[in-house]
């Protein structure tokens, strides 16, 4: 039997299968790419062991795309914690590419084990270091291993490559591009190849056929570039891809020229690759190449915002803290009017636009005051919907420069509804529709609501979107409601006459403070999934007083700035996973 080549000699795990007494009862079988290897469910009876490949882990909440958790790569096992708590397995594991495996049944692996303690220290000791990952949002390692190729109208991959690689280097990574002069090199080329580099980045060219064939069989991530300009293909064929397709594993990347506009065509594009995220780099722009490069690596930075009505401009504020830092960032998204908010920042909005349009929409004047009787709602919501076509007009998601996305509840499913694709003010008007305040928006027979009845403050969203750190800001904490809030007007005329009126009777301080209160559950929830959770001090601003902008601004601001300062580390490298230079020979076992 063949030694595991990314296994340490010293080991124990990997003696154990070597062992003499065990070696006969290891079963070695192949896994095709896409093949199964446990579901959520089933019974963990073995312990696993990969030889060569690349195995995916995947958790799927009910409702929700499927999560990607990480990679095992060879010499690793999968499936120990399962198999050492006698619990059923809770992730599904998945080969990304052909794959050797190992399988031990559970008992003769406790039986070994017995006689060795090494093997259940070292194990015990793997299964420590996943759980930390794990509360990292992360079981395996992270991918390494990208392929880019070409899809549509040709475009020329290699140069776009080398340059994210330049910018992977400049981390303090080792990365090597390799090209359609390694089709015919042999499987433990490969493999060595990506053990002594920390990415490995594979380009292949549109004439390239069989080598992207390869390309798409030998990566954990595959990006396909095409030309935004021109038409998406009518049929993009899957294979060999189909396995990564099957699990969101594979990305799309619009090209622009260098003095481009903002894009306009990209949901056909969208609706043709059916891509797990969308990317837009303009042509030899290298802040868009650095970007790429902080995806690869875990280095991009998620912003999410939460609801919270009036209190939500505080995200104006942050915003403008983090850009005069220079921390870059690379996805957005929200709730409510957080995803107002994120959305300006999508589409490109100078922190002066987003101060302008932000007061122009929401501040000269409320946007409820178009009281109805309330047959759905109290307002009409047609004045909030007028107001998002001015300023978004018929852009869609995917047109935005960053990846987006906004969370609406729906009430049909019972679950919350994230909107990554479609037109921006559908999803906008979709995910402030306030139940009581404003008519809930429809998408065919499915009712959607303020996505703060269901996900306030959507950082599990974010935190699934991208590898690298997440920075959120919630403006729901502390006081927000009080007595005086929801008390009935003395004099129902002194009341129109003074104009209060115009932000809705106190009923509407009460609806939106009960949809944006958190639970303990929901704050527990927050810090798990965010790196740095910034929770402006909103003493003052009232939920529905649509006047009280430049008090909330300067809490958002004053909050981020104070976050930042107090960091010893960039907010890039919250998550910086170490480089081989620095980590030993021990890089299998990390």
């Amino acid at each position: 039997m063949a030694r595991l080549p990314e296994l340490p000699s010293d080991s124990a795990l990997a003696q154990l299968f070597f062992n003499e007494r065990v070696e006969g009862d290891a079963t070695w079988f192949s896994l095709p790419g896409g093949g199964v290897l446990f579901e959520p469910g089933e019974a963990a009876d073995h312990l696993y062991f990969l030889r060569a490949g690349r195995l995916g882990a995947f958790r799927r909440d009910e409702g929700q795309e499927p999560e990607f958790l990480g990679v095992i790569r060879p010499g690793e096992p999968a499936g120990e914690m399962s198999l050492l708590s006698g619990t059923p397995h809770t992730a599904r594991v998945v080969a990304l590419r052909d794959s050797e495996v190992f399988a031990l049944p559970r008992d003769l692996f406790l039986e070994a084990a017995e006689s060795d303690p090494g093997v259940m220290l070292e194990l015990a000791q793997l299964v420590v270091r996943r759980s930390r990952r794990q509360v990292h949002r992360s079981t395996g390692a992270e991918p390494s291993v990208y392929g880019f190729v070409t899809v549509g109208e040709p475009v020329s991959v290699r140069p776009v490559v080398d340059r994210i690689a330049r910018h992977i280097m400049r981390q303090g990574y080792s990365v090597t591009v390799v090209g359609a002069e390694a089709a015919m090199a042999p499987t433990e080329w490969y493999s060595e190849v990506e053990r002594t580099h920390d990415f490995v980045l594979y380009a292949a060219e549109g004439e390239d056929l069989g080598w992207r064939a390869v390309v798409a069989r030998q990566v954990d991530r595959l990006f396909r570039i095409g030309k935004a300009a021109a038409s998406p293909p009518a049929n993009i064929i899957l294979h060999p891809a189909q396995p990564l397709q099957a699990h969101q594993l594979v990305d799309l990347i619009l090209m622009h020229p260098r003095q481009s506009p903002a894009p306009r065509t990209s949901e056909a594009w969208v609706k043709a690759a059916q891509p797990a995220r969308l990317f837009h780099m303009r042509r030899d722009d290298e802040a868009d190449a650095a970007r790429l490069a902080r995806v690869l690596t875990g280095q991009s930075v998620g912003l999410v915002l939460s609801g919270g009505g009036a209190r939500a401009y505080a995200h104006v504020g942050a915003i403008r803290a983090l850009r005069e830092r220079d921390v870059p960032i690379d996805f957005i998204g929200g709730a409510s009017m957080g995803a107002i908010v994120a959305a300006g920042l999508g589409m490109g909005w100078s922190d002066e636009e987003a101060d302008r349009r932000i007061r122009d929409a929401f501040v000269a004047s409320s946007p409820l005051d178009d009281i109805a009787f309330p047959l759905v709602a109290m307002t009409r919501g047609e004045k909030v919907r007028a107001r998002l076509y001015e300023h978004f007009g018929d852009t869609s998601i995917s047109d935005l420069w960053l990846p987006f996305f906004a969370v609406s509840s729906n009430l049909t499913t019972g679950a919350y509804q994230i909107h990554r694709s479609g037109r921006l003010v559908e999803a906008l008007r979709a995910t402030i529709a306030l139940p009581g305040v404003m008519p809930p928006a429809t998408q065919g027979d499915e009712v959607l609501v303020d996505g703060a009845v269901l996900n306030n403050f959507p950082a599990d969203v974010m935190s699934a979107l991208h590898l690298g750190p997440v920075v959120g800001v919630d403006v729901t904490r502390g006081r927000s409601i009080t007595a005086k809030d929801v008390a009935r007007p003395e004099s129902v005329l002194r009341w129109i006459a003074s104009g209060a009126w115009r932000q809705g009777p106190p009923i509407v301080s009460l609806l939106m403070r009960a949809a944006t209160v958190p639970t303990g559950r929901d704050l527990r929830a927050a810090r798990e999934s965010v790196d740095l959770l910034v929770t402006p001090d909103m003493t003052g601003v009232e939920i529905r007083n649509w006047e009280a902008y430049d008090p909330a601004v300067s809490a958002g601001y004053l909050a981020m700035g104070q976050a930042l300062e107090a960091m010893t580390t960039p907010v890039t490298e919250m998550r910086r996973r170490t480089p081989l230079s620095e980590e030993g020979p021990k890089r299998g076992w990390r």
